[in-house]
């Protein structure tokens, strides 16, 4: 172990391991449930309705100084070579087809600085959200583990959506050989953008569903569909094997890591802290994935001082970090930021393992599951929560136009109001990172009204033109006559139907 020095931050490191060894999954209710990557990969989800998290969180072999000299796909394969069972020739393969010209910017992710915060653009890949970042590796990754497993079974990928996953997951598997995708989405709780990239979606192997819910019922039923082991037989008898696009799916998870350890970097290159100093991040959150990948890289040694975790008034999270008591047992609202319309956040449960084991962590989602509430001991401390209300997100989104020339998204906008809320009460005051999540062009109407009201009776669609001279930014190429597309998928279903009509598509 070697212990290096910067500024007033100290990393270790480890150099004797030149060749990696396999990291273990482990079970969040059950540490005797074990598995390597690439068995998780497939699985998706634990036997027992678990996540499985990695046994030991890996340490970044290579100082801060090494990692600043790589591109973005040389700096993910360091970090997903720490997690995968994967030869060194098998992860670049991967790497390379996910990230490539389907992002519309060499860098993949650019880092900006705007106003008093920078902001990491993840929204540059053909579905313009961050879901991108990890969907256009997911399956490269699955391809490769299941030739890992010697597995021969078609792979049916089953995943809900509140926006962002849905589109994100159909453009990578769309075509892809021996999988089909399923996708659940709350039929009035996307935006007419977010709707649209999927029921237009091409492809013989996919098949979109609107349920007559929220995303909750269609994640609770996707989960229960993965632990039915009489529905598990049937259908393996026909040669079928479920997995998840989710980020319940560590395969999902786990690329997400690199793009925090990608901000550092590019702060210090902009002058914005020195290396070795710490750095803040806030990310809008839902389903807790995104924000839990940063605290995987923070524990790998990445500098970062704190996490705000933003919430919009689905606040479920805001008051499990203040109280210690996580309760959804709550009115459900339908807000301008749809992709964190979500009241059971399941990442949450990894964290929830790490800081208090197998036996609590089960207790309390059995607590979840039957009372709708637990209470949990919080740990760590480098986390902290807040939120912003309709009223607040909008209000942000015109300021910062107003005063940058920038247009945020409502999703990056209730994360920068919850980032001047933990300014204003904690007074720490260090270089913080905005976690930009989509781009405003998936939101037109909800951003276009937030600067002015006028807007408020416009289409959504009509308003891009507005939007670019707003912005000064074209329209992205993916959505350019997205409204013209031919819708391929009608398909709506009451939420206790979501299992019939999986059985249904898979005769």
């Amino acid at each position: 172990m070697e212990c290096i020095q910067h500024g007033n931050y100290t990393i270790m490191t480890n150099r004797k391991r030149e060749k990696k060894m396999a990291l273990t999954y482990i079970g969040t209710r059950d540490a005797k449930i074990r598995a390597a990557a690439s068995e998780a990969i497939l699985r998706g989800i634990c036997p027992d309705g678990g996540l499985y998290i990695p046994e030991e969180i890996p340490e970044m072999g290579k100082t801060l100084e090494e990692l600043a000299k790589l591109d973005y796909r040389q700096l993910a394969f360091e970090v997903l070579r720490l997690y995968l069972d994967f030869t060194d020739e098998e992860l670049k393969a991967c790497i390379t087809g996910a990230y490539d010209e389907k992002f519309d910017t060499p860098e993949i992710v650019p880092v900006v600085k705007k106003g008093d915060a920078l902001f990491l653009e993840l929204f540059h890949g053909r579905t313009l959200a961050f879901k991108d970042m990890a969907l256009s590796i997911l399956p490269y990754l699955m391809k490769t583990a299941a030739k890992k497993q010697g597995l021969e079974k078609e792979i049916v990928i089953l995943t809900a959506t509140s926006g962002d996953t849905g589109k994100a997951a159909l453009e990578g598997f769309a075509g892809v050989e021996s999988t089909r995708i399923m996708v659940f989405f709350p039929e009035d709780g996307v935006s007419p953008v977010q709707k649209l990239q999927m029921t237009t979606q091409e492809g013989e192997n996919t098949c979109v569903v609107g349920i007559k819910g929220n995303f909750d019922d269609a994640q609770s039923a996707v989960k229960s569909i993965f632990t039915d082991k009489a529905l598990a037989a049937e259908l393996d008898a026909k040669g079928y094997c479920f997995s998840s696009a989710n980020s319940i799916n560590i395969g999902r998870l786990v690329p997400q890591i690199v793009y925090y350890f990608w901000a550092y970097l590019r702060a210090v290159e902009m002058g914005e802290i020195k290396l070795g100093e710490e750095l803040n991040f806030t990310v809008p959150t839902g389903n807790f994935g995104d924000i839990l990948a940063g605290w995987y890289a923070m524990k790998m040694g990445l500098p970062v001082g704190h996490f705000v975790c933003a919430s919009n008034d689905n606040k479920v999270l805001y008051d499990f970090f203040r109280t210690g008591t996580y309760d959804r047992n709550r009115a459900f609202h339908v807000t301008i930021s749809p992709s964190m319309d979500i009241l059971i956040s399941s990442n949450l449960e990894r964290l929830l393992c790490h800081m208090g084991g197998q036996e609590k962590t089960g207790a309390e989602m059995e607590s979840l599951a039957k009372n709708g509430t637990y209470t949990a001991e919080i740990t760590e401390k480098r986390m902290s929560g807040e939120f912003a209300t309709e009223r607040e997100t909008a209000e942000a989104i015109r300021a910062f136009y107003e005063g940058t020339g920038y247009v945020m998204d409502t999703h990056t906008a209730v994360a920068y109001a919850a980032y001047k809320k933990y300014q204003a009460e904690s007074g720490d005051m260090r270089p913080m990172v905005i976690v930009s999540t989509a781009s405003p062009y998936k939101f037109t109407k909800d951003v276009m009204t937030a600067l002015d009201a006028k807007y408020a009776e416009g289409d959504a669609f009509a308003l891009m033109s507005e939007l670019e001279k707003a912005a000064g930014v074209a329209v992205p190429q993916p959505i350019r006559g997205l409204e013209q597309r031919e819708i391929r998928h009608r398909n709506v279903c009451e939420k206790g139907e979501i299992k019939d009509v999986v059985k249904n598509w898979l005769k």
